[in-house]
């Protein structure tokens, strides 16, 4: 194992997606499980994600899940990765994570993100509008205030239970995530979802510009991605090709369908846009032998030194994701007493 990866942490964030054939109760229930399961190969931490009236993804309702999972488990950290706070009012926010804290204290995080729901339908139902995404910053700031008691959006307010209590935030990076993240003095969640490149330089502006705060005194980077380990490199990367369909299906067609097996993918007939898209989400994935993933994650991981990687894999095939979750465990020396 490198030094680089023997000092990074390693969590876990899961997206509730939907398998075909199952239905959303059951992909609620499998991220239970993958939490328990998590928890024992010694992950640092595991979130669940924020989606609406997505027909792919089950994971409407973070705070109401990451009770779940905290309830199933006892050690591992657990959150949000993340609530998109335009969504919501900030003060049912704290509200929510004042009480979550509270129940299980010391083990709570609040992963923040700035978007809002992807169509015209879903964001009237909200009641919200793109441009509630524009006030992330002011809406990060009065969040945070209800837990210390420094906001003054609202006079005479107060959240309870939050107000007091210490439940770490971070920034995911979606548009300016990046610089808020940094105004603000809190974590960066960041994925290389517009390449690399655009990645490292967003880190690079983050570290340049962060303020220390009450919440961080220096910058903290958290890489997000998919990752899958196998015994071979081509069952591996059948791993990856429910999703990569799915995102290619959704850049089409406009909503993310329940994965299907990896047999299924390869035996169905694709469009020339399909398949550029499809080809598109499988580049810059990290997958692969333990050997190739461990040289992999010590090239990302040092080209941004990242002080922590969130593992984001979905599949169809969950034994083969358990399988990869152990599997990278292991190379990463989780559950030996390490510290980090």
């Amino acid at each position: 194992m490198s030094s680089v990866i023997a000092t990074t942490r390693f969590s876990v964030l899961d997206r509730s997606r939907v398998r075909a054939g199952h239905d959303g109760p059951q992909a609620l229930r499998d991220t239970v499980a993958l939490a328990r399961e998590a928890e024992r190969l010694g992950y640092h931490r595991f979130w669940v994600s924020e989606h609406h009236s997505v027909p792919g993804v089950a994971g409407s309702a973070p705070a109401v899940l990451t009770a779940a999972v905290a309830s199933a488990t006892s050690s591992i950290r657990v959150g949000t990765g993340g609530v998109m706070l335009p969504n919501h009012q900030p003060l049912v926010v704290a509200e929510q994570f004042g009480v979550l804290e509270s129940l299980f204290p010391g083990r709570i995080d609040m992963g923040l993100g700035r978007s809002v729901g992807f169509t015209d339908g879903i964001r009237k139902a909200l009641g919200r509008g793109r441009e509630d995404a524009d006030d992330f910053g002011a809406q990060l700031a009065e969040l945070l205030g209800y837990f210390d008691a420094s906001q003054r959006v609202h006079p005479q307010v107060h959240a309870r239970p939050a107000e007091g209590l210490d439940v770490p935030a971070f920034v995911l990076a979606t548009g300016r995530g990046a610089r808020v993240a940094a105004e603000a003095g809190l974590p960066l969640v960041i994925a290389n979802v517009r390449g690399e490149d655009a990645m490292l330089r967003a880190i690079e502006g983050y570290r340049a510009s962060f303020r220390p705060s009450a919440h961080r005194e220096h910058p903290y980077v958290v890489v997000s991605g998919t990752v899958a380990v196998a015994e071979t490199t081509e069952e591996a990367r059948r791993i990856l090709l429910p999703e990569a369909w799915s995102t290619a299906y959704s850049r089409t067609r406009g909503e993310f369908p329940p994965l299907a097996p990896a047999e299924d993918v390869l035996t169905r007939p694709m469009t020339d846009r399909e398949r550029t898209l499809f080809d598109e989400a499988l580049r810059g994935q990290v997958y692969g032998t333990e050997e190739e993933v461990a040289d992999a994650l010590e090239k990302v991981i040092g080209h941004s030194g990242a002080d922590e990687f969130l593992v984001t894999t979905s599949t169809y095939d969950r034994a083969a994701l358990l399988d990869s979750y152990g599997r990278l465990a292991r190379l990463a020396g989780l559950g030996r007493g390490r510290r980090v």
